[in-house]
């Protein structure tokens, strides 16, 4: 075998920013943001067993309280929630845009003894890949986050709302960016990124970009380029596109308001209820 080819297969492949990281600003770079030697990692950032511990029931029981079955999860990753779904009973459909990702989730599937269904798709034409209708549609993880236009945005919401049934729920959760944004506090690793030997800290923060550094025990780093979604912006949308009734919760919490939570998560509501105001 051909000693510079070895050489290459075994060398990593490095996340590409290009020459000015803070100018990349664009939804479909995150498939050169992902990639293999990262997704591999990813599971060490989340740690399964702790972030099942700190967000409990709560999406288990959100969807099994408004009689939700089949659920689409647009947002896969490594297939953590996809996987405590199946668990529950559920009927999941499960999609990335990214296929690393979702090929590391169907591999983690497998080893726990269930096979994902499986579906490489980007939300803004998910509907010419997605031919039937679900109960419910959820996009967690920060991962709304990576679309970097208002009309990219847009667009995906209005591909979510035609997949869901005349009466489904969207469950979309996004950081605290209003916290960030406004220099009121840091994020914690309590709820959603659990690994307690990686860290996981905003870079650089302005009106048009979060860029996150992952640094991990064996001294491999990575960065993630998103957009800052600030909360009320995300539920005008929400509202814009046409969902009701948009209910609004703080690390798995009801909202006091005072709380300063690290994720928000908003579930919005298809179906129009005269009675409900």
């Amino acid at each position: 075998m051909d000693d510079a080819l070895t050489d290459e297969k075994r060398s990593p492949v490095l996340q590409n920013f290009g020459d000015d990281p803070l100018k990349m600003r664009e939804t479909d770079h995150y498939h050169a943001e992902y990639i293999q030697n990262f997704v591999e990692k990813w599971d060490e950032l989340i740690d399964w067993r702790q972030r099942a511990s700190s967000e409990g029931r709560f999406f288990i029981d959100i969807l099994k309280g408004r009689g939700k079955r089949k659920v689409l999860d647009v947002a896969t990753g490594t297939g953590f929630h996809s996987i405590q779904l199946l668990k529950a009973g559920f009927d999941v459909t499960s999609v990335d845009g990214n296929a690393e990702m979702l090929g590391k989730a169907f591999e983690n599937a497998r080893d726990q003894g269930h096979i994902l269904k499986t579906m490489h798709s980007d939300w803004r034409w998910l509907n010419r890949d997605v031919h039937s209708k679900y109960d419910a549609i959820i996009c967690l993880g920060n991962s709304f986050t990576h679309l970097f236009t208002e009309r990219d945005r847009r667009r995906a919401l209005a591909e979510f709302y035609a997949a869901l049934r005349y009466d489904g729920i969207l469950i979309l959760d996004q950081r605290n960016y209003d916290a960030l944004l406004d220099g009121r506090s840091k994020p914690s690793r309590k709820y959603y990124y659990c690994g307690k030997q990686v860290t996981a800290e905003p870079e650089h923060v302005d009106d048009g970009l979060a860029r996150f550094k992952y640094a991990f025990p064996d001294g491999s780093e990575y960065r993630l380029n998103m957009f800052p979604l600030r909360r009320k912006y995300v539920t005008r949308l929400l509202n814009d596109v046409g969902f009701f009734r948009i209910t609004t919760y703080g690390d798995f919490q009801e909202l006091d308001g005072d709380e300063e939570p690290d994720f928000y998560i908003h579930i919005a509501e298809k179906a129009y209820d005269a009675g409900q105001g």
